[in-house]
C-alpha cells in the first residue's frame, strides 16, 4: 500500500473514534452503570431537565407492612409521578433529606405526585414497626412507607444506598436515578417537568453542613464492620475490661471499663464505662439504645457539653458546632445495659 495513503486512512480512523468518544461523553447526563437513552430539555428560566430511561420500574413485593396507607402496586400508580425513596431512621444521611422530600409530596399530591418511603433496615431495631412508626411522626411522614425488612424491594431496584430516590414518570418508567444527599432543586424540577408544572430558579446547596470539612468516616461497633478500634485493644466476645488509650490516632476510639462485643453493636456490662474519640468534622452523631434510660456526661477538646439520654434505638446528637477541625469526644456512660451501634458525621 502506498504510504501515504496508509497514514491518511490511520488519520481518518483516528478522527473518527475521537469522535465518537466526544459523542459519547456528552450524552452522559447520570453518574450510573448505563448512559440515559433520552434527555429532555426545557429552556425556562434556563433550567434544564435530563431525564433517563432506567427501564420498567420494579413492583412492590406482596406482603410487606405498609404505614401510612393501604399497600400499592405499580398498577395503582400508573398515571402518577412517583418518587420511591429508600431511607432507614437512623441513618443522618437520610433524615438530613427528609425535609426536602416531605415538602415535595406535601405541595405537589394534589397534582398527581405519589412518593413511597421504602424503609429499608441496617440494623435489628429497625426491623421494628413501632419503632419506624414513631419515626414517620418525628419527621412529619405523610406519604405511604412500606417496610423493606428483608430487602426484597432493596434486591429489585439493584439499589446499595442509604438514601437513593428513583423518580418514576406516568408510564411507570424510571426515569431519573439519585443517590445521598444533594441535588434538591433538581430532583424538584424535574417533578415539576413531569407534572407539567413551571420550573424553579434557586438552587440548593447539596446540605445545610460543610459535607466537604468531614474528615472522619462512618465507624461501626459491631464486629461485622468493626475497623476503628485503637489498635491497643481487641474486641472480645466475652465481657472484658479495657483501660482507655489516652494517646489516640485520628479517627481511631478506645474504651474504658467492662465491654462485650457482638456483631451488630458493643454493649457496657459494667456498672459505668467511657468511649473516647478523636475525630474530625464539626458535628458528632452516635446511634445507640439502652435497656433503661441512661445518661451520656460528654467533653469535647475538655469543654463540657449538653448531656444526652440515652433510651430509644435511634440518632443521638453528641456534638454539634461549625468547627470543622480535629477534636477528642470524651463520653462517660453511668449504668450498665448502654448499647453502640455506630459514630457518624455531619
Amino acid at each position: 500500500m502506498n504510504k501515504k495513503i496508509y497514514i491518511y486512512i490511520l488519520i481518518v480512523i483516528v478522527l473518527i473514534v475521537a469522535a465518537s468518544i466526544y459523542v459519547d461523553q456528552s450524552t452522559k447526563i447520570h453518574i450510573s452503570n448505563s448512559a440515559p437513552t433520552q434527555t429532555k430539555s426545557q429552556s425556562q428560566n434556563q433550567n434544564k431537565i435530563t431525564l433517563g430511561d432506567y427501564g420498567q420500574a420494579p413492583d412492590f413485593k406482596k406482603g410487606d407492612t405498609w404505614l401510612n396507607g393501604q399497600p400499592l402496586t405499580m398498577a395503582d400508580l400508573k398515571g402518577k409521578v412517583v418518587l420511591v425513596d429508600f431511607w432507614t431512621y437512623s441513618c443522618i444521611n437520610c433524615i438530613r433529606t427528609l425535609p426536602y422530600v416531605t415538602k415535595w409530596y406535601d405541595t405537589y399530591k394534589n397534582n398527581g405526585f405519589v412518593i413511597v418511603g421504602v424503609h429499608t433496615p441496617e440494623f435489628t431495631f429497625e426491623h421494628n414497626t413501632n419503632n419506624v412508626k414513631n419515626a414517620i411522626a418525628q419527621f412529619g411522614i405523610h406519604y405511604p412507607v412500606v417496610q423493606d425488612n428483608d430487602y426484597g424491594i432493596w434486591t429489585a431496584y439493584n439499589n446499595e444506598y442509604w438514601p437513593a430516590d428513583y423518580l418514576i414518570n406516568q408510564k411507570g418508567e424510571i426515569v431519573e436515578e439519585h443517590f445521598g444527599e444533594g441535588n434538591y432543586t433538581e430532583t424538584e424540577n424535574d417533578i415539576r417537568y413531569l407534572l407539567g408544572v413551571s420550573q424553579l430558579n434557586s438552587t440548593q446547596p447539596a446540605s445545610s453542613d460543610n459535607l466537604n470539612g468531614i474528615g472522619s468516616p462512618e465507624m461501626y461497633f459491631g464486629t461485622y464492620r468493626l475497623a476503628n478500634l485503637t489498635p491497643s485493644q481487641s474486641p472480645a466476645s466475652t465481657p472484658t475490661n479495657y483501660t482507655i488509650n489516652q494517646n489516640l490516632a485520628l479517627n481511631n476510639f478506645s474504651l474504658g471499663g467492662n465491654w462485650q462485643f457482638s456483631e451488630p453493636n458493643l454493649q457496657l456490662m459494667g456498672s459505668s464505662g467511657q468511649i473516647n474519640l478523636k475525630f474530625h468534622s464539626g458535628k458528632l452523631y452516635m446511634v445507640a439504645s439502652s435497656q433503661n434510660p441512661v445518661t451520656l456526661t460528654i467533653t469535647v477538646d475538655g469543654k463540657q457539653q449538653p448531656s444526652v439520654i440515652i433510651q430509644a434505638s435511634k440518632l443521638y446528637t453528641i456534638f454539634d458546632s461549625n468547627d470543622y477541625s480535629d477534636h477528642v469526644v470524651e463520653i462517660n456512660i453511668n449504668q450498665s445495659g448502654f448499647q453502640a451501634f455506630t459514630f457518624t458525621f455531619g
